[in-house]
């Protein structure tokens, strides 16, 4: 299969592209630094056309969910926009070329703040997006799912929960904590500064997700939405312990302020029965083994 990756450097983009060719997948991946902008949908026509890929994983965007407050519109215009444009460029093929099949990937943000008594998640929950970030995956979400009613462009669309592994960015709670106890580490300190650690999210290995996204292009259906996710939520602060635990030396967990976001969704569980049906998918890899190659790994980037 020939697959196109957008938001190859990022986090899932590397372990994506890793698990493609190892399946077999002839890869071309493009990211900011390297490729067309989304935001410029004549060279992204062009180059799409260029390529012409089997299959399409949109995995660029804006992830900042807290900054997406700041920059509302610069969220919206790279996950919504971007996504339009992308999917504008895959329905401007001509010719014998056929169009690819594309795996949008959008976000559990989407389903917003949610009751007890509304869990688990299915696909069919209502969006009630919070951020502004949610918003533009919601509106992301409805741009592919548009293509495929109203032009015929196979789009699948995930609603990805929450995901961890190495490589992930220290922009994420479980990244930071773990940095900052790998730092700890080399210098002596104690103190791991956190925001609010009491909300409960649904989380999977990394590795496991794109095991997911491949099969989903394999197997999805077109205009279908899937969840990809635990089915378990666990409190952050519990994750944080978990890491703590793991320590080589004591250390202690500390509240800073300047870590709150403006708004945090209580609970987050969601219900992989719909891609499980599908695919057979599953994840295969413990939270426990998860959290320990995310310390270890980030013990090999700040060591010396």
């Amino acid at each position: 299969m020939n697959a196109l990756v957008t938001g190859a450097a990022g986090f899932v983009g590397g372990h994506l592209i890793a698990h493609l060719e190892a399946c077999g997948d002839e890869v071309i991946g493009i990211d900011r630094q390297d490729g067309p902008d989304l935001l410029d949908p004549s060279a992204l026509k062009a180059f799409v056309a260029e390529v012409s890929p089997d299959a399409i994983y949109h995995l660029a965007g804006w992830s900042d969910v807290g900054a997406s407050w700041e920059a509302p519109l610069a969220a919206f215009e790279t996950n919504a926009v971007g996504t339009l444009n992308l999917l504008q460029a895959c329905l401007a093929i001509t010719g014998s070329a056929p169009r690819p099949k594309v795996l949008s990937i959008s976000s559990a943000d989407v389903y917003g703040r949610v009751g007890l008594g509304e869990l688990p998640l299915t696909e069919e929950s209502p969006m009630r997006p919070v951020t502004p970030y949610a918003a533009s995956k919601v509106a992301a979400d409805f741009v592919g799912l548009q293509a495929w009613l109203g032009y015929g462009l196979e789009v699948v669309r995930v609603r990805a929960f929450n995901h961890l592994g190495p490589g992930q960015t220290n922009r994420f709670v479980a990244a930071a904590i773990a940095e900052r106890i790998a730092l700890n580490e080399l210098d002596g300190s104690e103190i791991i500064p956190v925001g609010n650690l009491t909300p409960r999210r649904d989380f999977t290995d990394v590795r496991d997700v794109v095991r997911a996204y491949r099969l989903l292009i394999e197997h999805g259906e077109p205009g279908e939405a899937y969840n990809v996710c635990s089915g378990v939520d666990l409190a952050i602060s519990d994750l944080a312990d978990r890491l703590v635990a793991s320590a080589l030396h004591p250390m202690r967990l500390e509240e800073d302020p300047a870590r709150q976001r403006t708004v945090d969704v209580p609970v987050l569980r969601g219900d992989a029965a719909r891609v499980h049906k599908v695919t057979g998918w599953e994840p295969q890899i413990t939270i426990e083994q998860t959290l320990a190659d995310l310390l270890d790994e980030w013990r090999q980037r700040v060591g010396p």
